[in-house]
C-alpha cells in the first residue's frame, strides 16, 4: 500500500487512467453573479453530478479496483456519514463484491435509502457515543472484510485528487482553489494535484467553523482531535484529520479557513437560485468561503471544488425557508 510520505502527482495519474471507465464527467460551471460578488473569475467544478452525487465516488473506484481476488471475494466494510458510504456501495455493486457500510443513525434519509439501493449492508450507530471506526474494524476482523476509510486511504486521496487534474487541466492554471475539508481525503488529492499543474495556485481548504480541527491542526503543526462537530455540514463532521492526509496537508496546503453553518445555507440557496444545482450543506463550503470577502480575490482565477448534493428535499427546503422574511 502506498504511504503518504511517497504520495505525489503520478499516483493520482494513475488513479485517474483506473476510474475513467467509471466516472461521470463533471461540469466546470460559471456564474455572473458569483463572479460579481467576489470580484473574482470563479470555477465551479461541479462534483454533486457525479455518480453518486460525490466526489466520493472517485476514491472509492481507486480503492476498490486494487482489491487483490481474494479481498474482492470477500468484501468491503467502510463507515461513512452518506457520500463514501454510497460510493463504496456502489464500487461494490459495480465489481460484484459485498459491501458493509457503518453509517450515523442521524444521517439523511437520502444517503442511507440511496446506500440500501446500491446494495450496501446497512449498520447503524450513534455518532455521538460510538466509535465508527472501532465498530468498522470489528467487522473487518470479524468478517474479513477489507476497511476502506472515506478519507485516511492513499488509494481513496488519489482518486479525490483527480476531481482538481481535471478542473486544471479543463481551465488552466489557477490563482487560488478552494476545497471542502472534513478529513482530508479531497483535499490532500486537490492540493497534491493544483501544486504539480499549477504551482503557483494557494490552495485553502474550508470547514465550518462548529468544527475547525483541521484548520487547528494545520496551524498547530499536530493533529487536533475534537468531539463530533454541530454543524449542518454533516460531510464535513470528523473529528480530526488522517495520519496520511495531514503530512500532505502540511506539504501542500496554503490555509484552512472556515464559514458559519448561516453561510452555507445561503451558499445553497444562490447555488439553486440562481445557478439551479442543489448542492448538499458540505459541497458549499468553498463556495461560501469565495463568496464572503474574507480573502481579496478581486481579478483573480479560482477553482471551486463543489463536493456533492445529496440533501432530503424536505432538508434542503426547511434550510432555504429559514432565510425567508
Amino acid at each position: 500500500m502506498l504511504i503518504s510520505e511517497n504520495f505525489c502527482f503520478s499516483d493520482i495519474e494513475a488513479a485517474h487512467q483506473r476510474i475513467l471507465p467509471h466516472i461521470q464527467a463533471t461540469p466546470v460551471l460559471t456564474s455572473s453573479t458569483a463572479n460579481q460578488l467576489s470580484g473574482a473569475k470563479l470555477f465551479f467544478k461541479c462534483e454533486n453530478f457525479q455518480a453518486t452525487g460525490a466526489f466520493k465516488f472517485r476514491g472509492a473506484c481507486n480503492a476498490l479496483l486494487q482489491f487483490t481476488p481474494e479481498q474482492q471475494a470477500r468484501g468491503v466494510v467502510a463507515f461513512s456519514s452518506g457520500n463514501h458510504a454510497q460510493a463504496i456501495a456502489k464500487a461494490a455493486q459495480r465489481l460484484g463484491m459485498r459491501a458493509v457500510i457503518v453509517m450515523p443513525l442521524d444521517a439523511p434519509a437520502i444517503k442511507v435509502a440511496a446506500t440500501r439501493a446500491y446494495g450496501g449492508e446497512v449498520v447503524l450507530y450513534d455518532r455521538y457515543t460510538e466509535d465508527r471506526e472501532q465498530i468498522g474494524r470489528r467487522l473487518a476482523e470479524d468478517q474479513g472484510l477489507t476497511l476502506i476509510p472515506p478519507y485516511d486511504h492513499p488509494h481513496v486521496m488519489a482518486g479525490q485528487g483527480t476531481s482538481a487534474k481535471e478542473l486544471i487541466e479543463e481551465i488552466g492554471e489557477l490563482d487560488y482553489l478552494f476545497v471542502p475539508l472534513g478529513g482530508g481525503g479531497l483535499l490532500s488529492g486537490c492540493a497534491t494535484a493544483a501544486k504539480a499543474l499549477s504551482p503557483g495556485c494557494k490552495v485553502i481548504g474550508v470547514e465550518p467553523e462548529a468544527g475547525n480541527d483541521g484548520q487547528r491542526s494545520f496551524r498547530s503543526g499536530s493533529i487536533v482531535h475534537i468531539d463530533t462537530p454541530n454543524t449542518i455540514a454533516d460531510g464535513a463532521q470528523t473529528q480530526h484529520l488522517g495520519q496520511h492526509t495531514f503530512p500532505v496537508i502540511q506539504r501542500h496546503v496554503d490555509d484552512v479557513m472556515t464559514v458559519s453553518d448561516a453561510q452555507l445555507i445561503d451558499t445553497m440557496k444562490f447555488f439553486a437560485s440562481r445557478m439551479k444545482i442543489m448542492v448538499e450543506p458540505t459541497g458549499c463550503l468553498g463556495a461560501a468561503l469565495a463568496m464572503s470577502k474574507q480573502i481579496d480575490l478581486r481579478d483573480q482565477k479560482v477553482g471551486v471544488l463543489v463536493s456533492g448534493g445529496n440533501v432530503d428535499l424536505g432538508r434542503f427546503a426547511g434550510f432555504v425557508q429559514s432565510t425567508e422574511k
